[in-house]
């Protein structure tokens, strides 16, 4: 009724099948490398993309308070911004720093043109497509980067140059009453400070060099 087995039978297994269980076991050790790949890339690419978007959003400067100074025409000839760096926000390297001034009639990139503090602590006139800087208070033996909170840099622009040049005029056009500007100042890492100023009523009466707080 029951069949009885020796205890010296043995199995057998085919060399195909051999090779089926290696080729498994080796697409098995393939498959595993292949996603440890892509989730080790897939990792760091986040980690990447992450940390750019919060240089984006922490790396950028604070704009303090600002102020335009009257040309001989009567309008604004120059902006000046003192700067700090916003709450948060690794340094900032104003060297590398870009300011893109928007005006109704001119948009233009402006980079920095100061290479140093300059001998009398002024800064380098700014022009037509470049912007100056003077540090305020800060570290001497770095000039042009905001490091810490308690350090701090003007930066200035040149609306009678850069209306003037963009526009074709050959005097000094400047910024008159009534006129709206906006400013983008955006870090090497992509941290962007928007301030948008309009020129007030207060301009007539003023003389050339005197300030008008935007």
């Amino acid at each position: 009724m029951f069949e009885r087995y020796r205890n010296d039978d043995r199995g057998q297994v085919g060399i195909g099948t051999l090779i089926v269980f290696i080729a498994m076991v080796l697409v098995a050790a393939i498959a595993a490398g292949v996603l440890v790949n892509t989730a080790g890339f897939l990792q760091a690419t986040a980690e990447d993309a992450a940390q750019e978007s919060m240089n984006k959003v922490t790396n950028r400067v604070e704009v303090l308070n600002a102020h335009g100074v009257v040309g001989t025409d009567g309008n604004i000839k120059d902006i000046n911004l003192t700067v700090r760096l916003a709450a948060g926000s690794g340094s900032v390297d104003l060297n590398t720093t870009t300011v893109k001034y928007l005006s109704p009639t001119t948009a233009q990139t402006l980079t920095n043109q100061t290479t140093a503090g300059g001998d009398d602590g002024t800064p380098n006139t700014a022009d037509a497509d470049e912007f100056g800087i003077k540090q305020v208070a800060g570290n001497d033996d770095t000039f042009g980067v905001l490091e810490s909170m308690d350090d701090r840099y003007e930066l200035r622009l040149a609306p009678s140059d850069i209306e003037s040049d963009t526009n074709g005029a050959g005097d000094d056009k400047g910024l008159s009453t009534g006129d709206q500007v906006t400013l983008e100042i955006t870090s090497r890492n992509g941290g962007t400070t928007t301030v948008i100023f309009s020129v007030p009523q207060q301009l007539a009466g003023k003389d050339d060099g005197d300030p008008v707080k935007l």
